[in-house]
């Protein structure tokens, strides 16, 4: 069943390739959305697909910067079907 996810990450996330490389994986693993900075250092992330691979994206994200994360908020949501890819919004 496809999901949405609705996530903030906090910490050093920004200035280290962070948008570019979630918008890697999510389109490895063909989930939809979009990645954003905000202008209050954190980073933005909304996205939809199924489930496991959301929670897959999370994972991948959450591996390939470890260091910088500080926190992460992230709430679920029923998926709408409005993206058709993955892109980084500014």
């Amino acid at each position: 069943m496809k999901k949405a996810l609705h996530a903030y990450y906090s910490g050093e996330v920004q200035g280290v390739g962070f948008r570019f490389t979630a918008q890697r994986i999510a389109e490895e693993l063909k989930v939809t959305g979009w990645v954003k900075n905000l202008n209050d250092g954190r980073v933005e992330i909304i996205a939809e697909e199924e489930e496991e691979n959301l929670k897959d994206f999370l994972s991948k994200i959450s591996s390939a910067f470890s260091r910088y994360i500080e926190d992460v908020q992230i709430d679920w949501e029923p998926a709408t079907g409005r993206f058709y890819d993955f892109r980084m919004s500014f």
